[in-house]
């Protein structure tokens, strides 16, 4: 990857981050964003997919999904925190690569296949349209590098075919991102699902540490294990699958999988380790969190400054895709975005 490459990543605000989401991507974002140019979008279209009918909800989570980023070690003085919803670039642009993909290669994502299972939806225009508005964001600001993780190549890989037919039809002015792949693979919920906010089995970084405790003690392990002496899976089993992530001593959690597979070791004793390790570690997040929370307006702020931040890059990317397409009266004729106002 080129060193100095512009990066666009981002999470649609459907609540509160989890420990998911800070192992496999928030820890990689506040890497990235010291060494490289980066876009941090605050999803908030994406999330009209699954939840059109709540937008007080909408509201809510976005503040209290960018609280978590920020808590995190999301620095909006070296990053660029967007609010998609007011940049009217991002939807104007998703309808000009609408026109370049065929429905059948959009039906085909195995992304959106599991949603409309898992979750019994009857799927809108929008969710399926999804992966092309995820390419308006990321081509927009001419991305050459996206933090993903593996369940989200296949839309990365719609990403690279627009960008390739766009450069084809009229001229060359995309790159072909490159995936940044997590070093963490997605932690399951307390059910043994991935750990997912639609699920209701995700463990959040808010979370008290009563809450936490009482989630752990609640997560699945091994269902064959019928007692703490028997002798214990590994390999699949949720509470060793955080464990790997949190562990900072990788001989003693060694020490630990040897005692519970020769069934020396209970699933309670594991899990109150866990519980331990979790809370330790997000103690001095949840102190920045509360801090935070209590100043909404200085979050708004933020949030409006980055926004204000990328709005010439985005209008400089429409008015050249217009003219590409030939659409140059529409760009003369076009009316200055208003501020972000309607989320204050």
């Amino acid at each position: 990857m080129n060193p100095n490459a512009r990066i666009l990543t981002g999470h649609r605000p459907t609540g509160p981050r989890h420990i998911g989401h800070l192992v496999g991507t928030l820890h990689t974002w506040a890497a990235l964003q010291e060494n490289h140019p980066c876009f941090f979008l605050v999803a908030d279209l994406h999330v009209l997919t699954t939840q059109y009918e709540t937008p007080a909800v909408i509201r809510q989570n976005t503040m209290e999904m960018v609280v978590d980023w920020l808590a995190a070690g999301i620095d909006p003085h070296h990053a660029t925190l967007v609010l998609q919803s007011a940049l009217p670039e991002h939807a104007e642009m998703s309808l000009l690569l609408a026109m370049l993909v065929p429905v059948t290669r959009l039906e085909r994502i195995p992304t959106y296949k599991e949603q409309v299972q898992q979750l019994h939806l009857n799927p809108s225009l929008g969710l399926l349209t999804y992966p092309v508005l995820q390419a308006a964001d990321i081509l927009l600001y001419k991305a050459e590098a996206v933090p993903v993780g593996e369940d989200q190549l296949p839309h990365l890989e719609l990403v690279r075919e627009l960008a390739r037919r766009f450069n084809s039809l009229y001229r060359p002015l995309f790159p072909e991102p490159e995936a940044i792949l997590s070093s963490q693979p997605r932690l399951p919920g307390t059910d043994g699902r991935t750990m997912h906010a639609s699920y209701g089995n995700a463990i959040y970084l808010k979370d008290t540490p009563e809450e936490t405790r009482r989630k752990v003690l609640r997560m699945y392990t091994d269902p064959t294990r019928l007692r703490a002496t028997d002798p214990g899976h590994v390999e699949g089993n949720p509470v060793f699958a955080c464990l790997d992530a949190f562990h900072p001593r990788p001989a003693e959690l060694a020490d630990l999988k040897d005692r519970y597979q020769a069934g020396a070791v209970g699933d309670v004793e594991v899990k109150e380790l866990l519980a331990s390790l979790l809370n330790e570690t997000l103690a001095p997040l949840r102190a920045r969190r509360a801090e935070l929370a209590s100043h909404p307006s200085d979050v708004i702020d933020l949030l409006r400054m980055g926004t204000d931040r990328a709005r010439p890059v985005v209008q400089e990317t429409i008015e050249e895709v217009r003219e590409a397409m030939g659409l140059t009266l529409s760009s003369r004729l076009a009316v200055e975005p208003a501020p972000l106002g309607a989320f204050c």
